[in-house]
């Protein structure tokens, strides 16, 4: 027998108990995520990304318990420090396995997350950005309804922009694309069809209709989703929002 190959069963041993230890992390933080105890969630990522440190999927789920985290911080600083987080693990995803709708759709969610705490400048720019990659999501995953999901979000917040601030941001920042309350509503239709038990997607589809001056559709789809039981970690911050949109019908 070749004297190296007692060290490569050695070797072959640890690889596999490193990865047995990484499938029961990710199982943990799995099971953390279902209960939204983001916090868990990523203390558990971090442990297995850890031992794969190129594992795309890791990273991208490192990405979103930061940005699920972010509102948790006390003040704005500490808000655009996990936001920051947030995308900077997202592009390692991205870079990593650049064709993966999921990761790519996590580009437009942490640069969502981050315009919130920046300048006028860079909130267009993250506009932009959101449009591009929620398009390209979908591009490589035309059935994906998150991803329909934020573009009809998307439309929906830019089509209601008043002409005033549209000319100043196109006078001052070159603009954003166009958008229309039409598009907002067929790309959210498509995705309460595309998954027709998350109740996000219906109650950003009442948004839609409330924000184009449907208000009849308004209040069907916003009452059937706050009918729907919460499952997701912001899902009942959706429903205060819809019960105050209702108040207001």
């Amino acid at each position: 027998m070749p004297r190296f190959f007692p060290a490569l069963l050695l070797a072959c041993s640890i690889c596999t108990f490193a990865a047995g230890a990484a499938d029961d992390l990710l199982a943990r933080a799995a099971a953390a995520e279902a209960r939204q105890d983001a916090r868990a969630a990523l203390e558990l990522y971090y442990s297995a990304l850890r031992a794969e440190p190129e594992n795309a999927f890791i990273l991208q789920k490192i990405a979103r318990q930061y940005s699920d985290l972010v509102e948790e911080q006390s003040g704005p600083e500490e808000k655009k420090r996990y936001a920051q987080t947030a995308l900077d693990y997202a592009l390692r995803a991205v870079a990593l396995e650049p064709d993966n709708p999921v990761n790519v759709l996590s580009l437009a969610i942490c640069h969502g997350r981050l315009a919130v705490y920046s300048d006028t400048r860079t909130k267009v720019q993250y506009s932009r950005l959101i449009k591009e990659e929620a398009e390209r999501a979908l591009a490589l995953d035309p059935d994906y309804a998150w991803a329909h999901h934020v573009l009809g979000r998307w439309h929906y917040e830019v089509a209601g922009l008043g002409r005033t601030a549209r000319f100043f941001v196109r006078l001052f920042y070159g603009g954003l694309p166009d958008a229309s309350h039409a598009e907002a509503i067929r790309h959210l239709e498509r995705a309460v069809a595309l998954e027709p038990d998350a109740l996000a997607h219906r109650l950003e589809l009442g948004f839609a209709h409330k924000a184009a001056g449907n208000l009849t559709a308004a209040r069907g789809h916003l009452e059937a989703g706050l009918a729907m039981p919460a499952q997701e970690k912001f899902d009942v911050q959706a429903q205060a929002r819809a019960r105050s949109v209702l108040a207001g019908l």
